[in-house]
């Protein structure tokens, strides 16, 4: 794949082509990776995605694999020693919200699965999209909004519906790569053949 077929966000970064042909779009379902990705959106509020990506290695590192049974029992002392930890982004709020969604992941499951709560908003299914240009892909969707107001009332912290947005195009809960782009046609395969949980 070469650069002018690639959606045009992917840039010349390689840790950035890479998220682009490997990760981004392709349908998810596993609770732990759905609860990083969530978490990582919401540190990524107010930064480049990029800046997330070269520091995703060790937040997986010190937030133990974003293990939600591990990240709920953080404590005071644990706040701290993130917040000293220059290879994530030390933000209080942020951390702090990581626990707490952490929590409430561990909550919802009690009920259903995290995967099959926010699947349900897609009726199970990703959706494909046919957009021709960046400048047509929305920033939120009347689907992310309820997402997002459903988030917030389980209670979910930094998932506003544009973060909530970002987050299911990288799921793949939609298809946003452009048309002209090979992924588009090999995440719409992946989408046929998903299966998501129902409980």
């Amino acid at each position: 794949m070469t650069a002018d077929q690639r959606c045009e966000w992917a840039g010349p970064q390689p840790i950035y082509i890479a998220y682009h042909d490997e990760e981004w779009g392709v349908p998810r379902a596993d609770d732990r990776l759905l609860l990083e990705k969530l978490i990582l959106e919401g540190f990524q509020a107010g930064l480049s995605w990029i800046t997330i990506l070269k520091k995703r290695a060790r937040f997986r590192e010190v937030f133990d694999n974003f293990d939600a049974q591990k990240v709920a029992r953080y404590d005071d002392a644990k706040i701290e020693e993130l917040l000293q930890d220059a290879g994530i982004i030390r933000h209080r709020g942020k951390i702090e919200a990581a626990i707490s969604n952490a929590q409430v992941c561990l909550d919802l499951q009690d009920k259903k699965s995290l995967s099959a709560f926010l699947w349900d908003f897609v009726d199970g299914t990703p959706v494909q999209n046919r957009f021709r240009t960046m400048s047509d892909i929305p920033a939120q969707t009347p689907v992310s909004q309820s997402m997002a107001k459903a988030l917030k009332a389980e209670g979910f912290r930094f998932c506003g519906p544009t973060t909530v947005y970002a987050f299911m195009q990288s799921v793949g809960m939609v298809n946003d790569h452009v048309v002209s782009c090979p992924r588009h046609d090999v995440c719409a395969d992946l989408g046929g053949s998903f299966s998501a949980p129902t409980s």
